[in-house]
């Protein structure tokens, strides 16, 4: 495999990543947020936000992606491949994120909520204070692993025409007629990527256990 193709299987590995953190980027706060009606039991936002969770869970990423680029001109809205990319990866990721968010939540012990409530404490304030750091803690495992989980789905943005790290290896394959050197490198720079994220999850948790433990 020549030094160009190299490069054109890095220069996908740097769409793969930048979609994907930027859905990652958007998605786990708004993961967060969904998490968040549904556990106050918010009236109509809870319902809605349950019906939200269930459909794009059932929708796979790739018909996710191609909906979003063909239906968007059919209401009045120019999209780009790659905003509709980083839109399907982000509602996918979000609704995911918010099941993990929403286990911790439900695993949360109450108690500490209505102790600081008899301190006078406010409910942003009990949250940012005590909730938080405790769920960010619990949530962290598996947040990580739906990120490494939508960087291997990464490849369904090619649907719209994206060159990720998976098609440029189809395109070099094809052009060469030697598929297996490109998909070998291919398959290294997806394990860099979720090994990064591995990482960072352990750099995290190490960070917050000496917090927790300094606390």
């Amino acid at each position: 495999m020549t030094a160009a193709a190299f490069m054109t299987l890095l220069q996908g590995a740097g769409v793969t990543l930048a979609v994907s953190f930027a859905g990652i980027l958007l998605g786990v706060p708004i993961g967060l947020g969904i998490a968040l009606v549904r556990w106050g039991e918010v009236p109509v936002l809870r319902r809605v936000a349950a019906v939200y969770v269930s459909l794009i869970r059932s929708t796979p990423l790739v018909t996710l992606c191609l909906l979003i680029f063909f239906a968007s001109p059919s209401i009045g809205i120019d999209i780009g491949p790659v905003s509709a990319a980083v839109l399907a990866m982000t509602l996918n990721t979000s609704a995911f994120n918010s099941e993990v968010w929403r286990g911790g939540l439900v695993s949360f012990p109450k108690d500490q909520l209505e102790a600081a409530r008899s301190f006078g404490m406010r409910p942003s304030g009990a949250f940012r204070r005590i909730v938080f750091p405790q769920l960010w803690r619990s949530a962290l495992p598996g947040l990580v692993n739906e990120m490494t989980l939508l960087i291997k789905g990464s490849p369904a943005i090619a649907v719209v025409g994206i060159v990720e790290v998976t098609r440029a290896a189809v395109r070099i394959g094809a052009t060469t007629y030697e598929p297996l050197p490109p998909f070998l490198v291919a398959t290294v720079l997806y394990i860099a990527l979720v090994f990064g994220f591995v990482c960072l999850q352990r750099v995290s948790e190490r960070t917050y256990g000496r917090a927790g433990a300094s606390a």
